[in-house]
C-alpha cells in the first residue's frame, strides 16, 4: 500500500492494514498459520487457576503444578528477555510472565515478533507469585490459536460508546466483562422463569411465528409474505391465541418462551423483537396469575442476585413483600382526586380530563379517558412493584368481564419504576362476547385504528368447543432482566438490539 493510500485511512484501518501485512509475513518467513489450528487443551480456566490456586506466597513459585489456559491478549508490555501480558478468558484476567530461559530462544522470539494484544493464544506453563503479590502464570509454551487483524478499542478497559457497544455486541463483551455478567444473570433468570413454571406442572410448547393473522394483543405487525402460497402473512405480536388453542385440545397447564415482533416505536423500554413468556392455566383466575407473577419475580431476582432486593438506577427494590394490588379507579382517585365511580356520562369524563390537562380529540368513552388518564398521571407514580386492575372492558378483548361490574374486566398489569412489565386476565371464554369484541374491534381497525384487534374465526370455534376457566399471565422478560440487572436499556439486555444499518 502506497504511502499517499495510507495516509486516507483511520487508525483502526491502518492498523488493520498493518496486521494483514504482518499476517502474511508470518505465513511466508515462518511458514506458520494461525487459523489452521482445530483446538486446545483448555484444562482450567482462569477463573479456576485463581481459586486453585490462591494460596500461593508472595515471590512463591510452584513449578510442580502444571496449567493448560487459553484465552485473549488484552495487554502485552515486551521487554528484553523477559515481557508481561494480562489474558483474559471467559471467565476473567490474568497476568502472564514470558521469558527467554523459561520458553526457549526460538518460542520467545516467535511470541515477540509475532504475537500482539487482541490475539487468541494457548498457554502452558506454572504458577507463582509475584513480589507484588499479583497471582501470574510463568509461561513455558505459548501457541498462536487465532491472529487478530483488528485492534482493541484503544480503552479495552472500558469502552463506553454506546452506539458502538449495541452494533459491535463482540466487541463490547470483549472488553467489558461487566456486560458479560449482565447476560449470564440473563441465562439465569430465564431457566429461573422456566423452573418455576415446571414445578407447577407447567408444559413448554411452542406456537408459530409467522400466521395468517396477527392476533392475541393490540399491536401493529410486521408484514412479510409467503411466496409459494402468495399470500401476506405476519410475524407474531403474541402467543397468546394459539396457546388457549391448546388450553382447549386439553394440553393442560402450557407456556411459551420466545420471540414476539411489533412494528411500532424504539426507546429504552421497547425493541422492535423482544422476549416474552405467555403462560396459561385452566380452573384458574387473575387472582392465580398475580400470585404466580409474583413468585416468577421473587424466584428470578433470588436466582439472579441472591436477594429479593434489588437496586434499578438507584431506586430500592422491594420484591419480597406482597405487591400493591389497586384498581385503575382507585389510583385516578388517588392520583388525580377524580372518582370514575361517580362518572356515567362520555361528555363529563372528557370536560374533567381537559380540566386536568389532557389532550383529547374529543371522542373518547369515559372507559377511554380513564385509561388516558392512568397512562398520563399514574403510571409514572408506580416505582415499587404495582399491579394495576379494573380495565374497562372496550379496551380488553380477551379478558372475563367482572360479572358486578360488566364495563370492567378482571385484568391486571403489573407496573415496576413506571414502566408495564407483565399483563395477565382471567381469560374470556364466552364465545358469543368474544365475537362480538370481535367485531367491535374489527370496526376499529377498519376506521384506521391499526392497532385494532383482527377478527379471529377459527379461535372463535375453539372457544366454540368449550375453553375452561382459564388465568393467563404475560411478562416481558427483557424488562424484568433490566429491572434485575440494574440495566438502563433494553438494549443493554438485549444481546444483538436492532439499529438502523449505517449510511
Amino acid at each position: 500500500m502506497s504511502d499517499m493510500e495510507r495516509g486516507s485511512l483511520t487508525p483502526e484501518e491502518e492498523i488493520l492494514s498493518q496486521r494483514m501485512d504482518k499476517l502474511r509475513r508470518l505465513r511466508e518467513e515462518e511458514g506458520y498459520d494461525p487459523y489452521v489450528n482445530e483446538s486446545w487443551e483448555v484444562e482450567q480456566t482462569l477463573a479456576e487457576v485463581r481459586k486453585d490456586h490462591d494460596d500461593i506466597a508472595v515471590d512463591e513459585s510452584r513449578e510442580d503444578i502444571s496449567l493448560s489456559v487459553a484465552g485473549r491478549l488484552m495487554t502485552v508490555r515486551k521487554q528484553g528477555k523477559a515481557s508481561f501480558a494480562n489474558m483474559q478468558d471467559e471467565t476473567g484476567s490474568m497476568q502472564l510472565y514470558f521469558r527467554l530461559d523459561s520458553m526457549g530462544e526460538d518460542p520467545y522470539r516467535f511470541f515477540k515478533k509475532w504475537i500482539d494484544a487482541g490475539d487468541i493464544i494457548g498457554v502452558e506453563g506454572h504458577p507463582f507469585r509475584t513480589r507484588r503479590g499479583e497471582l501470574t502464570i510463568a509461561v513455558t509454551r505459548c501457541v498462536l490459536l487465532s491472529k487478530a487483524l483488528r485492534p482493541l478499542p484503544e480503552k479495552w478497559h472500558g469502552l463506553t460508546d454506546t452506539e458502538v457497544r449495541y452494533r459491535k455486541r463482540y466487541v463490547d463483551l470483549m472488553v467489558n466483562p461487566e456486560v458479560r455478567d449482565v447476560f449470564r444473570q440473563r441465562a439465569r433468570i430465564i431457566s429461573s422463569v422456566r423452573k418455576t413454571l415446571e414445578d407447577h406442572g407447567t408444559l413448554e410448547v411452542e406456537t408459530p411465528m409467522l400466521s395468517y393473522l396477527a392476533g392475541g394483543a393490540n399491536a401493529r405487525p410486521f408484514v412479510t409474505h409467503h411466496n409459494a402460497l402468495d399470500l401476506d402473512m405476519y410475524l407474531r405480536i403474541a402467543t397468546e391465541l394459539h396457546l388457549k388453542r391448546l388450553v382447549v385440545g386439553m394440553m393442560g397447564r402450557v407456556y411459551e418462551m420466545g420471540k414476539n415482533f411489533r412494528n411500532e416505536g424504539m426507546d429504552a423500554m421497547h425493541n422492535p423483537e423482544f422476549t416474552a413468556m405467555e403462560v396459561y392455566w385452566p380452573y384458574c383466575d387473575y387472582v392465580d396469575m398475580m400470585d404466580l407473577t409474583e413468585e416468577i419475580a421473587r424466584k428470578a431476582a433470588l436466582d439472579a442476585t441472591g436477594s429479593t432486593t434489588v437496586t434499578w438506577q438507584g431506586t430500592e427494590l422491594d420484591l419480597g413483600k406482597p405487591f400493591r394490588r389497586a384498581t385503575m379507579v382507585e389510583l385516578v382517585k388517588e392520583h388525580c382526586g377524580v372518582d370514575f365511580d361517580g362518572i356515567d356520562d362520555d361528555n363529563e369524563a372528557r370536560r374533567i380530563a381537559e380540566g386536568q390537562g389532557l389532550a383529547l380529540e374529543g371522542d373518547e368513552s369515559r372507559f377511554k379517558v380513564l385509561t388516558m388518564m392512568v397512562e398520563e398521571f399514574v403510571e409514572e407514580h408506580l416505582v415499587q412493584p404495582t399491579f394495576v386492575m379494573g380495565h374497562p372492558t372496550e379496551i380488553s378483548p380477551l379478558s372475563k368481564r367482572n360479572p358486578e361490574k360488566p364495563d370492567y374486566t378482571h385484568r391486571f398489569e403489573l407496573f415496576v419504576c413506571g414502566s408495564e412489565v407483565a399483563n395477565g386476565f382471567s381469560e374470556l371464554n364466552d364465545p358469543i362476547d368474544q365475537r362480538a369484541r370481535f367485531e367491535d374491534q374489527a370496526k376499529l381497525k377498519a376506521a384506521g385504528d391499526e392497532e385494532g384487534h383482527p377478527f379471529d374465526e377459527d379461535f372463535v370455534n375453539a372457544l366454540e368447543q368449550g375453553l375452561p376457566p382459564t388465568g393467563g399471565l404475560g411478562i416481558g422478560i427483557d424488562r424484568l432482566i433490566m429491572f434485575l440487572t440494574d440495566s438502563r436499556s433494553i438494549r443493554d439486555v438485549i444481546l444483538f438490539p436492532t439499529m438502523k444499518p449505517k449510511a
